[in-house]
Order: structure tokens, then C-alpha cells, then sequence
């Protein structure tokens, strides 16, 4: 099954082939949007549910003055809030970091989808503690851990949700976010993210190198972040693997 909707709502679901052939009819081919291009933006009216069909995003808030904090990585299989379409508007942006394949379902249909199937609410909603969960443990690195706890955390946590999704081949990964993107996610500066970078090769646990990440110890980068792959929730087969190598 080539959507990565699908893919992801598996891992926390069973689903049916005819809640599969939903979704897939809901979301569409989608549309391409522009790398470094806002998807929707904060003060926005968020009539859909916007979907990662393809490439990678961020949410971000944004100061008058440029600064810039991004307090999530979207990646392929994510819907962005599959309740966001009950707020009166939007309370922070949605950029594309990559060139990215959109797909949209409206409140109405995604109402009607849920209704008529029990498995595909108890995913979504399943979906949505999950994404939850996953800004707690954010919160609790900006709090908590170290820098390099924190780099080497979010990439044991990226390799986990790519890998779910069947994006990760081994140890390796896609990693097309910046030096700058992990900063402004990490709250340091882009020259601190490449002194953490250097330290984490040095220690030969990573090589980060053309847009993709090797982690060539997974377990001790894992202990190194004190990453628990726990509150990714995955408890269906594709995600119990994941969760295993991890």
C-alpha cells in the first residue's frame, strides 16, 4: 500500500481494505507545493486537514523580529491535526521544508469517514494522542536534556517515524532539514548544531552526509538521548518492529 496515511494508521490500527480505499479516495493525488512555501498560516481559517503525502514540513511560530521556533517536524503520513478544522483559526504556520505532495480532507468528509467506520476513528483519534505524546517528550528535551541529548533524541525519534511509514532502509534515512531547521527546533543556533553534529561523529555514532542520516549504533545513540520509543504508541505489527530496533 503505496499512501503513507495508510501506512501510518496502521501502526496503531487494523484497518479494513475498505478503510483503506477511504482514505486513498479522501486524500487524492494531491497537490505539489513549494519547498521553503507556507502551507497555511497562523491566523488562517482551517477548513481541511491538511496530509504529508511526500516530503517533509515543520509547524513554526514566527516572532516580528524573525525569530523563528519549530515546535514539530511533519513527515510523510502525517495529517496536520485531525482536528484542526474545529478551531476558528489557526494558532501557528505550516511551512514546507522540502518540496511536499499535499493532500487535504475536509471536516465534513473526515466527520463522515470516522462515523461510518469505528476503526478509522479509533486511528485517528489513536493518531492524534500519539502526536500529542510526541510534544510532551519534545518539551521535555527542551527542558531537560542536553544539546547533544536533545540532536541525538530528535534523530532516533525521525528514524522511528520514517521507518514506520517504510522510509528508513536500515540505519539510514532521509534527512533534508538544515542546520538552521534543527536550531530553530532545538532552540540553539546553527553554530551550536554543528559543533553537536561534529561531536556525534566523532563519537562514530552518526554520519550525517547528503541530505541523509546513518546512525551506525543505534543503541547507544539511543542511550546517549535516553530515547524510549514508547510514546510513539505503535502497538500493530509495522509499528512494534520499529519500536524493536529501536
Amino acid at each position: 500500500m503505496s499512501n503513507p496515511l495508510v501506512r501510518k494508521l496502521e501502526c496503531y490500527v487494523p484497518l479494513s481494505e475498505a478503510d483503506r480505499m477511504c482514505l486513498i479516495d479522501a486524500t487524492g493525488p494531491g497537490r505539489l507545493v513549494a519547498a521553503r512555501t507556507d502551507i497555511i498560516h497562523e491566523g488562517d481559517d482551517p477548513r481541511a486537514i491538511s496530509i504529508i503525502l511526500d516530503g517533509w514540513a515543520c509547524r513554526y511560530r514566527q516572532f516580528i523580529n524573525g525569530r523563528r521556533q519549530i515546535v514539530s517536524f511533519l513527515l510523510p503520513g502525517d495529517p496536520c491535526d485531525p482536528h484542526v478544522f474545529l478551531l476558528d483559526e489557526m494558532d501557528h504556520t505550516i511551512g514546507a521544508i522540502t518540496p511536499v505532495t499535499l493532500g487535504q480532507i475536509s471536516g465534513p468528509t473526515l466527520q463522515a469517514m470516522t462515523a461510518r467506520s469505528l476503526q478509522l476513528d479509533l486511528a485517528f483519534h489513536r493518531e492524534a494522542l500519539a502526536t500529542a505524546a510526541v510534544q510532551r517528550e519534545w518539551t521535555i528535551s527542551l527542558g531537560s536534556r542536553t544539546g547533544i541529548e536533545r540532536l541525538a533524541h530528535l534523530f532516533c525519534e525521525l528514524h522511528a517515524r520514517l521507518a514506520a511509514v517504510g522510509l528508513a532502509e536500515a540505519d539510514t534515512c532521509p534527512m533534508p532539514v538544515t542546520q538552521n531547521d534543527l536550531g530553530d527546533a532545538m532552540g540553539q543556533t546553527s553554530v551550536h548544531i554543528n559543533r553537536t553534529l561534529q561531536e556525534l561523529r566523532g563519537m562514530g555514532l552518526i554520519t550525517l552526509r547528503s541530505r541523509r542520516l546513518t546512525i551506525h549504533d543505534p543503541a547507544a545513540l539511543a542511550r546517549l538521548a535516553h530515547f524510549d520509543s514508547a510514546y510513539l504508541h505503535m502497538t500493530e505489527p509495522a509499528g512494534r518492529a520499529v519500536a524493536q530496533r529501536t
